[in-house]
């Protein structure tokens, strides 16, 4: 428990929203909770530049509900680790509906056409479960993997 807690501590002391985040959405530690939810895997997602942001399990109902909760996720962030296991490492928030924000924190745009084949959308990624050097709210991060996912298919 001691580990955990000093695992997290750079996270918080980076940035509140990041303790609220992992506060309310602790159940996704367990990817089973996310999957009885509704939320379904799409593949690990990497840099283009090195890092990644992991597997992704997305809730399509809440994309399309237009309500940002900070205990409803659209998204529940994975990396995938050797053993076959996923390890949670943030949450993203998702609409269609900006300009968005998160206690304050204001969400990036994304146009289309985009890398995922979507229409325009507003996202907030937060690394609330994994330190990330290039910020609290930044889409990748560079101490997130998606090799244990190559490894697995080989």
């Amino acid at each position: 428990m001691l580990v955990a807690h000093a695992a997290h501590a750079g996270v918080e002391a980076e940035n509140p929203l990041a303790g609220k985040v992992r506060e309310a959405n602790a159940r996704f530690t367990d990817v089973g909770v996310a999957t009885a939810e509704g939320y379904a895997p799409i593949p690990c997602v990497s840099g283009v530049e090195g890092g990644a942001m992991g597997i992704h399990y997305v809730n399509g109902a809440l994309i399309e509900d237009g309500v940002v909760d900070i205990g409803k996720p659209e998204a529940v962030m994975y990396e995938p680790q050797a053993d076959g296991s996923l390890e949670l490492v943030a949450v993203e928030y998702i609409t269609t509906t900006g300009p968005a924000n998160l206690d304050g924190h204001l969400f990036s745009f994304t146009n289309a056409p985009n890398r995922y084949g979507l229409p325009p959308f507003y996202e907030l990624h937060v690394w609330a479960w994994r330190a990330n050097p290039t910020g609290t709210f930044a889409d990748m991060n560079p101490n997130v993997s998606c090799d244990a996912t190559v490894a697995a298919s080989n």
